[in-house]
């Protein structure tokens, strides 16, 4: 089932860009194995991300391999996700 996972940091959009450059993923391009969607916006002390992932499964072992390490690296602590069940979902072919 799919599930959307929402990640609130505090830091700087530079220090997102930093993540995602570190982990080989360009803004607009493809999304990672698992991973159905992605976007993230500026919030008051820092930045949250938002993805629909084909499981829970699927995002902590992207999460545990790459976003944490890279987060790390690039100053940030980790986050708390939250995850939501997705009843229905959209995608552009």
């Amino acid at each position: 089932m799919a599930v959307a996972v929402v990640m609130d940091f505090e830091g700087s959009l530079d220090q997102y860009d930093q993540v995602v450059q570190s982990m080989g993923l360009e803004p607009g391009g493809e999304t990672p194995p698992g991973a159905l969607f992605h976007w993230v916006t500026k919030t008051d002390d820092g930045f949250r991300v938002t993805d629909v992932w084909e499981s829970a499964e699927a995002f902590q072992a992207f999460a545990e391999e790459h976003i944490g390490p890279n987060a790390q690296q690039a100053g940030l602590a980790p986050p708390n996700p939250t995850f939501h069940e997705v009843h229905n979902h959209f995608i552009k072919t």
